[in-house]
């Protein structure tokens, strides 16, 4: 006779070595003092057989008689339920142990060959900052698009829009790797389309690759024009200020001695006072500039009036090198700067926004204020402008496609 639900759930242990409750099929309900069994007798290939088919409650009379049914299917097939069982079992502990960050190291190493050391190391980056917290310990066959969505948006999030993107084609390319490994069925990143927000045609061009940021740095070291044209044009890479706040400076916003510039809320776009620590570099351009501008009230000041410095005059040093504005204006050495510091140099996303005198907010929503983590900026300021240097004199660079904004 076959089992009910209720004699299964009701039915208690009255021999030391169980008792088996037969339920029709070869499937039949193993009740020991430590819980109830399926399990289902067989025969292959003349010999008898016991398959284990799970635990009472978790496995339901419903689903005991379901894998009963899936195993003499097996058997009509002329495979072992047994053995097909324990391939399963191998194949889900082989699965488990390939996750996102074990396939994609083997995508590294695969494609190594055929990139330049300096790719091999902004690729492995973007993995390392973006993709491997998120989702590198994760079974690859495991993850689906919401898991690669989640560390898109976290890029997304701050400001990040193109390198965003193109973390996404990166993350398609190691999943397709995948495909061909036979690790997954299909590339994931697929039913993304159209979830990111879309890239943005910029209003202010910029040079955001370091090669050409180091034929840039030495055009600007070669431009020979007004004393205070000169330095405005080699400071602005340093402090990558809006080109207003820049032009406008004044000698009483400055103290060299701390290397510092305040630069008062009036003139800036949030209107907060902004701190800008200054690198040796800068200090230096404006420790030579002070003998000849130091004594009027702007740094930059105009060469034909009391006024500072024109919104021009960095833009035209720049026609004058041979960089049209579809190539860089004076606004893109914020973008210039924005790109490499974060993917390039692997600096921390807020002291980045901080520098650019964005607002940022503590886990509560408040507004830092102008001096947090300013020791922390203050060092950050410095790799930037040692980095220029290196990228001036020709040392190696790291190449990087598109900008950030």
């Amino acid at each position: 006779m076959a089992l009910t639900d209720s004699f299964t759930r009701l039915v208690k242990p009255n021999k030391p070595t169980g008792d088996k409750y037969a339920d029709g099929g070869g499937v039949y309900l193993l009740v020991t003092q430590a819980g109830k069994y399926w399990r289902l007798d067989y025969r292959y290939l003349g010999k008898r057989k016991t398959l284990a088919l799970g635990v009472y409650p978790a496995v339901s009379l419903a689903s005991a008689r379901k894998r009963r049914d899936e195993a003499r299917t097996l058997l009509a097939e002329g495979i072992d339920p047994s053995l097909a069982k324990q391939e399963a079992h191998l194949a889900r502990s082989s699965a488990a142990l390939q996750t996102f960050e074990v396939v994609a190291k083997q995508w590294m190493v695969k494609i190594a060959p055929t990139r330049t050391a300096s790719t091999q190391e902004k690729v492995q980056r973007w993995l390392d900052q973006n993709l491997l917290p998120m989702i590198g310990k994760k079974p690859i066959a495991d993850i689906k698009p919401r898991d690669v969505l989640a560390a898109m948006q976290k890029m997304e999030a701050r400001g990040a829009v193109e390198s965003a993107h193109r973390v996404k084609q990166l993350c398609g390319q190691i999943f397709r790797f995948a495909v061909a490994l036979d690790l997954v069925e299909r590339d994931v990143t697929v039913d993304l389309r159209g979830a990111l927000a879309p890239t943005v045609r910029r209003n202010f061009s910029a040079i955001t690759e370091p090669k050409q940021v180091g034929a840039l740095m030495r055009a600007i070291y070669d431009y020979h024009g007004f004393p205070a044209a000169v330095a405005a044009l080699k400071l602005a890479p340093l402090v990558f200020v809006r080109p207003g706040e820049l032009r406008a400076a004044e000698w009483t916003e400055f103290d060299l001695d701390a290397a510092e510039w305040r630069i008062p809320a009036a003139k800036m776009k949030m209107k907060i006072e902004h701190l800008v620590p200054l690198s040796r570099q800068a200090v230096d351009i404006l420790r030579d500039l002070h003998p000849i501008t130091g004594d009027g009230r702007y740094v930059f000041p105009s060469l034909r009036s009391k006024a500072c410095m024109s919104e021009n005059t960095i833009n035209a040093a720049l026609r004058y090198m041979g960089y049209s504005k579809e190539v860089m204006t004076g606004h893109g050495f914020r973008a210039m700067a924005r790109t490499i510091l974060d993917e390039v140099l692997g600096e921390r996303p807020d002291l980045i926004e901080h520098q650019l005198a964005h607002t940022v907010r503590d886990p509560l929503g408040r507004a830092y204020n102008r001096t947090s983590h300013l020791p922390a900026r203050r060092e950050m300021m410095q790799r930037w402008a040692d980095y220029l240097d290196k990228l001036r004199i020709g040392a190696k660079v790291i190449p990087l496609h598109g900008s950030a904004e």
